[in-house]
């Protein structure tokens, strides 16, 4: 692969891995329809059992009241308060995958009122083995309610700061750790202090990473999610920031990692010390104290057992907290961690402190598993955009025709009431101008490009400023993300051209009604292509020259051009024709 993008679907083979255990399992996989139901309507659920799986009855068991279903061949066990009801068989399929047949069942959940929390799982009653619930025992969930995105989400243009490396503060300066996994010194009242910064590159959204208490430079290992780092700042800081924050119009994400913390978080200190403690349900352990389920296997980031209540309350209640305190939002890190039905809390719980609260879920997934959590988040970071924008435009492997066709698609899979965050690279990958091998071009092409597309842009730190990395992060097979999180670079360091291109791409943004916009593809080629965007009676068309050595001499009906990705792109008028010229590797909008 010539790009690493972390998660669980990195490799082919863990996606030919992938397709096995979801098509010859006992699968729901949130087939349901629909997937965000609005107060009074019915909801189809649909479950699979693969050719090892043979059975020909099938149950989903649900509750309305919050607790956990729970039933056992249609019968609800003593002292639950547990609805069941049988699944239909709806077909059989051959798979020439498995070489056998796939059963099918489905049946419909009856309409709840506004404010009810369904949650539910459902079984398939094998031969002879008994009951098998569907994918490892999921606890399901959807809210039954009519939110929408919020309003202000959909203008967003984010900014996403790493705190350690963004800036120091006032008569401070940077650290140098003797590597890039110490501390450079980055602080709250730093990004206070270039918050004019930011709202001159023209963001509207702030995100920070991580603040909490915690043992790294990332922050990803809490210790205590109601506190701030002190390397960081103080509580005082951060409210600063946001009041500073909110009277620039700018609105402040924080990072938010419900799935696993540090193992020097007190509750697992007491869990892993005492037989007897209170905490030792807050984690999964396969043999006391030493075996744990952890993130990825890493063994100092155990895993929060989000199904023991004390555990969930605790998350909930600092999730409730910093809302209280200002935040707007959160980004919600491992997204896929938890199981749906602690989401289903978290947006009740989210939603009752500010209705206007924006979530988004870090699922790098495909589409089928992130529009599996529509309706109890807000959205999800596009990764499946951010690899076309990387393959198109920083390695030059996928063509015009491919790239457009994918847009057509991917687009047309995802509902209007569902943020997709777009981005060019973050903190856990290479930097775009590092994969470009230091191409500008590249970059300004595909910002061009991400920025005239419906999702919420997000800027990493400094990619604006021509920030890019020394080494690359995959050495001698291991993961190096720090190599992407170098200090911010100031004043002569910054590269004012790239700025000055991101700031009048933000402008276009704000004067065009993008995210409320139909795109649809013009034309495309091996080589380049055009897009209309059309919102209410404006339009615009964006054209992508995708060749690295030739220039392209587009005919067009006429109109101006508006901003351009290089100087040398020019309209020029021939009589009553037309032609658009664009450089190797540039691109233009017109209006």
């Amino acid at each position: 692969m010539n790009d690493f993008i972390f998660g669980t679907l990195a490799t082919e083979e863990l996606r030919r891995a992938r397709v096995q255990l979801l098509r010859g399992g006992v699968t729901h996989r949130v087939r349901r329809t629909p997937r965000d139901p609005r107060p009074g309507q019915s909801v189809l659920i649909e479950l699979t059992a693969g050719p090892a799986h043979p059975g020909e009855r099938a149950w989903v068991y649900w509750t309305t009241d919050g607790s956990d279903p729970a039933g056992n061949h249609g019968q609800p066990l003593a002292g639950f308060r547990t609805f069941s009801m049988p699944l239909e068989p709806s077909g059989v399929e051959w798979d020439n995958v498995l070489w056998g047949y796939i059963r099918a069942f489905r049946g419909n959940l009856p309409g709840q009122p506004a404010g009810t929390i369904v949650r539910y799982r459902l079984s398939l009653e094998e031969m002879g083995t008994g009951e098998v619930y569907a994918d490892g025992g999921m606890y399901n969930a959807y809210c039954v309610d009519e939110d929408m995105v919020p309003a202000w989400a959909r203008d967003a243009v984010i900014y996403q700061v790493f705190v350690d490396r963004f800036d120091p503060g006032v008569g401070r300066n940077w650290k140098k750790p003797r590597k890039l996994s110490g501390f450079f010194g980055g602080r709250i009242e730093g990004i206070t202090k270039k918050l004019d910064y930011i709202t001159e590159v023209g963001a509207n959204t702030l995100w920070l990473s991580p603040i909490f208490p915690s043992p790294s430079h990332h922050g990803y290992d809490a210790t205590d999610l109601f506190e701030i780092e002190p390397r960081l700042g103080t509580k005082a800081d951060l409210k600063l920031l946001l009041d500073e924050s909110h009277r620039r119009g700018l609105r402040v994400l924080l990072d938010f990692v419900p799935n696993h913390w540090s193992d020097l978080h007190p509750t697992f200190q007491d869990a892993i010390k005492n037989p007897a403690s209170q905490y030792r349900n807050w984690y999964i352990f396969n043999h006391w104290p030493d075996k744990y389920e952890s993130f990825f296997g890493v063994h100092s980031l155990p895993q929060v057992n989000l199904r023991d209540p004390g555990a969930r309350q605790y998350m909930l209640d600092a999730a409730r907290y910093w809302l209280e305190f200002g935040v707007d939002g959160y980004r919600l890190d491992y997204a896929i961690g938890p199981t749906l039905d602690f989401w289903a809390d978290f947006r009740r719980v989210t939603r009752s402190v500010r209705q206007d609260c924006w979530t988004f879920g870090e699922i790098v997934d495909p589409p089928d598993v992130q529009l599996s959590y529509e309706g109890l988040l807000d959205g999800a970071l596009d990764f499946m955009l951010l690899e076309a924008f990387r393959q198109t435009f920083a390695f030059g492997s996928w063509d015009g025709i491919r790239f457009a066709g994918f847009l057509d698609r991917h687009e047309a899979a995802f509902p209007d009431n569902f943020s997709r965050p777009s981005f060019l690279d973050n903190h856990d990958m290479n930097r775009f101008l590092w994969v470009a091998h230091g191409d500008k071009r590249r970059l300004k092409l595909a910002a061009l490009c991400q920025f005239t597309l419906r999702g919420a842009p997000i800027i990493y730190y400094g990619t604006e400023a021509g920030l890019s990395q020394q080494r690359d992060i995959r050495q001698d097979m291991l993961g190096i993300p720090e190599e992407a999180r170098l200090p911010m670079v100031w004043g002569s360091h910054v590269d004012r051209d790239l700025i000055s291109f991101y700031r009048d791409l933000i402008e276009f943004r704000k004067r065009n009604p993008i995210s409320q916009g139909k795109r649809s593809t013009i034309a495309a080629e091996t080589d380049w292509l055009a897009y209309r965007q059309d919102n209410e009676g404006q339009s615009f068309t964006v054209v992508l020259n995708l060749n690295s050595s030739s220039e392209k001499v587009l005919p067009f009906d006429g109109g101006e051009l508006q901003l351009a990705s290089d100087q040398n792109c020019c309209i020029s008028r021939n009589k009553h024709r037309f032609s658009l010229t664009l450089p190797p590797l540039s691109g233009a909008i017109l209006v």
